[in-house]
């Protein structure tokens, strides 16, 4: 992964105090080896005994925050009964018992995982990472739905996000670069291979559905719900969406793994709903389709929101899928269209609409060869296409745009001298988000990226970047001269933002048979 300089100095700090070469009595103090963290006050606090070594120490962190977050579940379900006469009290609850039901799956798996010497360190990173977000993600809608001292202060008192920091930074340590590259996931079986280029995918559907009754169903989550249910182990799940609009908001929950959509193409296959931030939903819960279980596949296919410009934020698709591809897809909304939550996410050959951070989220994911389109926004408004949502240092996430174009849509074209439209904005402290060998067109402000709303917050703390892109809007020249804006001139810098680096694509994604490039 490529530092910026903080992270890079924390690294080296961290690499240091933990060399083999310190003495046997300053690493059996318990208070030392807490200091090595970036929250060493709860680390002295939850851990009992210091440990042997850094690799025992790291499943000590994941362990005590683990339960540390089953804490905050047993709290946060309590709360239920005090929802019952606030319609956003009951939104924010219903969002963070998701969320928090994940964060725990997500530590649990990290611990087995590390225990049973199962999972690379690159794994764990990817896992803890997504148990952070999630919690960010849950104060955010308490904010959102102005009842931030509803759930939020119990996270703050248990320290589960320091604690999972802690286990991000002791693990960042380990990672090294062979888990970017080599192997393939245990999750990943033939059968996949190949699914998303033959038409033969259509053929072997699990089950059907359609509009016009041809097919066993004519509701997506019907048929989702079904196949799960009647499903004998682990194997690919492939449902044909034929054509015609469902208008329908589905949610592929984390015990919904390996499903694959197939449509029959995004003029043809249109997936919509119209939740919006203005409606009274969470960002998080407004998703027309919200993706978590491990695997998901979808293909030829539009996810869309249609409540359009005036409802602010109102999501197509929220993905926290690990080891997701969407290829052939189209992603239509305006304010905040594609959701990329957390975990490792390709794309490929899609389209993706939108006005404001209409690319936003914490996933580590790469797009290669899809086309941008800007919408026009409302007056007085401006186009911002991303915003990275990296909390920590130690999250490997970020936003790769590889191969693209970013391009006005027809809306905008005639109108597009009288708004700016800009790459990025840090969403987090810790932004991150790049774009390699891609077309702008000659709309992109000269700036190229924008503050967060006019302060200066995280300019030196983010990671922004541009690398041997071209077109009318690429000029670097008049660019902003914030510390974390890059303009990339190494290769071997870019090539960490490539799919075998940033997302470990070698190692899973030959198994969808998707065309994908590597490297640069």
């Amino acid at each position: 992964m490529a530092f910026n300089l903080i992270t890079f100095l924390i690294y080296i700090c961290f690499s240091s105090f933990f060399s083999e070469a310190l003495p046997v009595k300053n690493r059996g103090d318990i208070n030392w080896w807490c200091s090595t963290t970036p929250h060493p006050e709860p680390c002295k606090h939850f851990l009992g005994r210091p440990p042997k070594h850094i690799s025992e120490f790291r499943t000590m962190m994941v362990q005590v925050a683990m339960e540390q977050a089953v804490h905050v579940q047993c709290q946060a379900k309590q709360l239920r009964k005090h929802c019952r006469r606030s319609r956003r009290k009951k939104a924010a609850w219903k969002d963070c018992n998701t969320l928090f039901d994940d964060t725990i799956l997500q530590l649990n798996r990290t611990l087995q995982g590390l225990e049973a010497n199962m999972i690379s360190d690159f794994d764990a990173q990817t896992w803890l990472s997504a148990a952070l977000t999630n919690l960010v993600t849950c104060h955010s809608g308490s904010v959102q739905l102005k009842v931030p001292n509803f759930i939020s202060p119990i996270v703050s008192s248990s320290n589960v996000s320091e604690l999972i920091s802690n286990s991000l930074a002791v693990n960042g340590v380990l990672v090294n670069e062979q888990d970017y590259k080599d192997g393939f996931p245990s999750w990943v079986t033939a059968g996949d291979r190949k699914l998303l280029k033959t038409s033969s995918v259509v053929v072997q559907a699990t089950v059907t559905v359609a509009k016009d009754g041809s097919g066993k169903f004519s509701s997506i989550q019907a048929a989702v719900n079904y196949a799960v249910s009647k499903r004998t182990g682990n194997g690919r799940i492939i449902i044909h969406v034929k054509r015609g609009v469902y208008s329908e908001n589905i949610q592929i929950s984390n015990n919904m793994n390996n499903i694959m959509l197939v449509g029959d193409g995004v003029k043809y296959t249109i997936i919509t709903g119209s939740r919006s931030v203005a409606g009274g939903f969470t960002t998080y819960s407004c998703a027309t389709i919200g993706v978590d279980g491990v695997g998901f596949i979808a293909r030829g296919i539009t996810f869309r929101n249609t409540a359009g410009p005036q409802n602010a934020q109102a999501v197509a698709l929220r993905s926290a899928s690990d080891l997701s591809v969407f290829y052939a897809c189209s992603f239509e909304g305006y304010q905040d269209t594609l959701f990329l939550l957390a975990q490792r996410q390709f794309y490929k050959s899609c389209y993706i609409y939108g006005t404001i951070d209409f690319i936003f989220g914490n996933a580590a994911v790469v797009f290669q060869n899809c086309i941008i389109y800007v919408r026009k926004p409302l007056w007085g408004q401006v186009n911002v296409i991303t915003a990275q949502g990296r909390y920590d240092p130690f999250q490997n996430t970020g936003i790769s745009i590889h191969n693209s174009r970013v391009m006005p849509a027809p809306d905008l074209r005639p109108v597009a001298h009288l708004f700016n439209t800009y790459l990025g904005r840090p969403w987090m402290q810790y932004s991150r988000a790049v774009f390699l060998k891609s077309y702008f067109d000659e709309f992109v402000n000269p700036a190229g990226w924008l503050p967060w709303n006019n302060s200066n917050f995280a300019l030196d703390t983010l990671y922004f970047g541009e690398y041997m892109n071209f077109g009318p809007g690429s000029s670097t020249r008049n660019r902003v001269k914030w510390r974390g804006y890059h303009v990339i001139t190494s290769s071997t810098v870019a090539s960490t933002f490539t799919v075998a680096s940033l997302i470990a694509g070698r190692g899973w994604l030959p198994a969808t048979g998707v065309p994908f490039v590597a490297g640069l």
